[in-house]
Parts: structure tokens; sequence; C-alpha cells
């Protein structure tokens, strides 16, 4: 495992120790699971950023255009 010393902030610093007490982890296991999920946010948007260049509007649309043009039924209707 690798140890990373990272100037922060005191007020995150603050905000961070505190959850970690709310949460009942420690400073390190909050930090290491809140940058796990922000990595995640990125490769995942850098994934769908690069399946999005293979698609093709016209397709989609050409597929839009074969669903039927009514209204749904009453239990699938958005309230």
């Amino acid at each position: 495992m690798t140890n990373l010393n990272v100037p922060i902030p005191d007020s995150l610093y603050k905000q961070i120790e505190a959850l970690a007490v709310k949460e009942n982890v420690s400073i390190e296991q909050l930090v290491a699971i809140a940058l796990s999920a922000q990595v995640s946010a990125w490769m995942t948007k850098d994934y769908i950023e690069e399946k999005a260049k293979s698609g093709s509007w016209d397709k989609f649309q050409q597929v839009l255009n074969k669903v039927p043009d009514i209204e749904p039924e009453d239990y699938d209707k958005l309230a």
C-alpha cells in the first residue's frame, strides 16, 4: 500500500474528521473511500464519452421512430 501526503485546507480536514466520527471509520478509510468513488466517477464519465463517439444520432432516431406514438397505460404514466 502507498501512503500519500497531501496538504488540504483546515476546513476540509475538519469536515472529513467529523464525517469519519459520524460514520465510525478512520479518517484514512474515509479519504480512501471518497477518493475511490471520485476516481470511479471520472473513469465512468470517460468510458461513456468514448462509447458515445461510436454512436450514431441517425441510428438512434431510426430506433425511436419505431416506437408507436400512443399514450402509455395509466399504470405506466409519470405522476
